[in-house]
């Protein structure tokens, strides 16, 4: 198990639709065990295959509610539904939503209330989850990047347009990427 490499928007991967996963082997497992090992590193809740460079459709979350419940696993070759998503200005601090992929980074972002997960485990085997509040954000989020979609594609106009600048003037949009666990940017 090892940490990688976060890659920072403006990297091919992270704007491209993942692969189905074919293959449940030991290289999918140590995949998600590094995926695992990455995100707590980061810190974070959810990290998507295309994050670390790797194009594959699969997901991984860790996230504990205000009821106390932890949520952890992994998804696999997901689909998702959701339920409409509000219209209307989001609320800054309720809806503040950020990505390992533009660190530093929070804007406010309207997602739906609810969605179904469906997916598979590392080893295939099927599962559902129907998620609200938080959790279903969290899969609403790491959905996307497996579908090349950055949380900043789907900003209002005037955020994206800050969020643009603000990763122009940082990263140049260039393929770059950060360690967990250090203070810097790596090309």
């Amino acid at each position: 198990m090892a940490v990688r490499a976060i890659r920072i928007t403006g990297d091919p991967v992270l704007h491209t639709r993942a692969a189905e996963v074919t293959e449940f082997d030991d290289e999918l497992r140590e995949l998600i065990d590094d995926m695992f090992d990455t995100m707590r590193e980061a810190p974070g809740v959810g990290l998507a295959a295309p994050q670390v460079g790797v194009p594959l459709r699969v997901f991984v979350y860790h996230w504990t509610d205000d009821d106390g419940v932890l949520w952890h696993g992994v998804a696999v070759n997901p689909e998702l539904w959701i339920s409409p998503v509000p219209i209307g200005e989001p609320d800054e601090d309720e809806e503040s939503e950020g990505c390992l992929s533009i660190p530093g980074e929070r804007f406010g972002l309207r997602r739906a209330e609810r969605a179904i997960l469906k997916a598979v485990d590392a080893n295939g085997g099927a599962f559902e989850i129907e998620a609200e509040g938080w959790l279903a954000r969290i899969f609403q989020h790491e959905y996307d990047h497996l579908d090349g979609i950055l949380y900043a594609d789907r900003l209002r106009y005037k955020d994206g347009r800050a969020l643009e600048k603000i990763i122009r003037k940082r990263w140049g949009g260039t393929d770059e990427s950060w360690m967990p666990g250090k203070e810097h940017l790596e090309e």
